[in-house]
């Protein structure tokens, strides 16, 4: 299938352990208790959550449900951890051994991890794996990258100075992860504190915690002191007050939260209390644009990759597919004819290639969604209805046209297999409906036209942009936003950036 053919750019080669796996071979990282300064433990209040499989709603494990006390232990852990002698005296090639020996844990242990990212997050298999590899490959990069955080030596405007710039970490960074990628959103953010010379408490989504404490689990056998890395595992109904601890704490130096634009906003606020460095991947809302002079076989092959992928519920998912009248008919005729035949179904199953969505909530967001354009007049080509005879969670891949600007799903950020057609007729049309919203994470366009593709590349406002291509995620490049999808970059050299902070030296009197 076209779908998997692009999710499986980061699969692992043949000959990896069977989907039959049972859990009995995982359970060496299947942990029930949080990490605080080295210590597996659970909550004070010796409360639990269950943690569900969205695919069939079976238990998959138990972890402790932590609150204000278990991170404020946690965040003075980190703090006592980052100034000691023994961390603040490691050289960046030490810091760097620990990472690559970490890397190296994570690759042993891929299949494992990927086992329990299906089974608490619902992804297929494939894509667990592939998350597996593209989760590895941060800490690798920013191993590399620990020791390459240089300074500068300014030209003094006077004989006897000499001027320089150093880089320091910023101290303890609070991360706030996502449960769409439960290894990757971890990986990308802890690898680079640490790299840095930071120490992290890391707070998981209440619905996928299980593959982050198997994460940091191969941590600590890397070698990490105590201290270093720390795990807040929570329930929903705990979420907020974590968060707020874990922004407002003044022995936290900075936040890196990755989640909704709702969310992000309220630990933007929380962060003003102590003026904290912030990180914010937040939500999206990408145009997907064809032109008339693309190519209909590529662009339904990026739209597949681009929409489906975990369902369709990632941050850069394509939202909005601006296509162009004359191509039209011919792009949506090819689209159904790929979406129709798209795999349904439990994750683990050999050749599924679309899992359910996470939970009710977004069941029902999703729904509603494409109820609300049904009502106003939308014609639904494909899908556009519960699966509820594989499980209630499954959301049938779904082709919606004729959609206006009065529909939630015209304005709305959807994450579920949705994808939405507008029909346009000209270049500066799609741009003005593809810029009219307040987020600006990615965008994609189609074009064999050249000058077109500098002219639109340039106009379209967000923070990445794939032209003729979809699969634009690697850890090369900078990952973040405009407008009100976020704050910073994440992955490449600069993500490194948001964990340092630079200090001017002026050495005055010199002979």
């Amino acid at each position: 299938m076209l779908a998997v053919s692009r999710i499986a750019r980061f699969a692992v080669k043949p000959g990896i352990t069977p989907i039959s796996l049972q859990f009995s071979r995982t359970m060496s990282l299947l942990l029930d208790k949080g990490l605080i300064n080295g210590e597996w433990v659970e909550a004070l209040s010796k409360k639990k959550f269950d943690v569900l499989n969205p695919a069939n709603g079976e238990k998959v494990g138990v972890v402790p449900d932590m609150g204000v006390e278990d991170t404020n232990s946690a965040i003075q852990a980190a703090y006592d951890r980052f100034q000691s002698k023994e961390w603040q005296n490691l050289t960046a090639k030490e810091r760097s051994g620990l990472l690559k020996k970490w890397f190296q844990l994570l690759n042993q242990h891929s299949e494992e991890i990927s086992q329990i990212m299906t089974s608490e997050s619902g992804k297929p298999l494939i894509e667990s794996r592939g998350e597996s590899v593209y989760g590895n490959s941060f800490v690798e990069w920013f191993a590399e990258e620990s020791r390459r955080i240089y300074g500068e030596i300014i030209p003094p405007p006077f004989p006897n100075r000499q001027m320089m710039l150093t880089k320091q970490p910023i101290g303890v960074a609070a991360l706030i992860t996502p449960w769409n990628f439960p290894h990757a959103m971890i990986t990308r953010k802890a690898a680079a504190a640490l790299a840095a010379g930071c120490t992290v408490v890391i707070k998981p989504a209440e619905d996928t915690p299980l593959t982050a404490l198997a994460i940091a689990k191969l941590a600590e056998d890397a070698g990490f002191p105590k201290g270093a890395i720390n795990v807040i595992t929570c329930s929903r109904q705990n979420a907020a007050a974590v968060g707020e601890v874990l922004c407002k704490s003044q022995n936290v130096a900075g936040v890196s939260f990755t989640g909704s634009t709702a969310v992000g906003k309220i630990l933007y606020s929380h962060c003003a209390h102590g003026i904290k460095r912030l990180g914010l991947e937040l939500g999206g809302n990408a145009p997907f644009i064809v032109f008339n002079s693309a190519s209909v076989e590529k662009a339904v092959v990026g739209a597949m990759a681009c929409k489906f992928r975990n369902c369709g519920q990632t941050c850069i998912s394509a939202n909005r597919f601006l296509v162009q009248e004359n191509i039209f008919p011919a792009f949506v005729e090819k689209l159904k004819e790929v979406v129709e035949k798209l795999n349904v179904g439990d994750g683990k199953k050999d050749g599924v290639q679309l899992g359910p969505l996470i939970n009710e909530a977004q069941f029902t967001k999703v729904n509603d969604i494409v109820e609300d354009a049904k009502s106003k007049g939308a014609k639904i080509l494909l899908g556009g209805k519960s699966r509820s005879d594989i499980g209630k969670l499954f959301y049938a891949p779904t082709i919606v046209s004729d959609v206006t600007p009065n529909m939630r799903m015209y304005n709305e950020e959807i994450f579920g297999p949705v994808v939405s057609l507008i029909k346009f007729k000209t270049e500066e049309e799609a741009l003005t409906v593809a810029n009219n919203t307040n987020s600006g994470l990615a965008g994609y366009f189609y074009s064999e036209d050249v000058s077109q593709i500098f002219r639109v590349a340039r106009k379209i406002e967000t923070g990445m942009i794939g032209i003729n291509e979809s699969a634009i995620s690697c850890t090369e490049a900078a990952f973040g936003g405009v407008k009100e999808s976020g704050l910073g970059r994440e992955g490449s050299r600069h993500g490194i950036d948001e964990f340092v902070y630079t200090k001017y030296l002026c050495l005055g009197n010199l002979n």
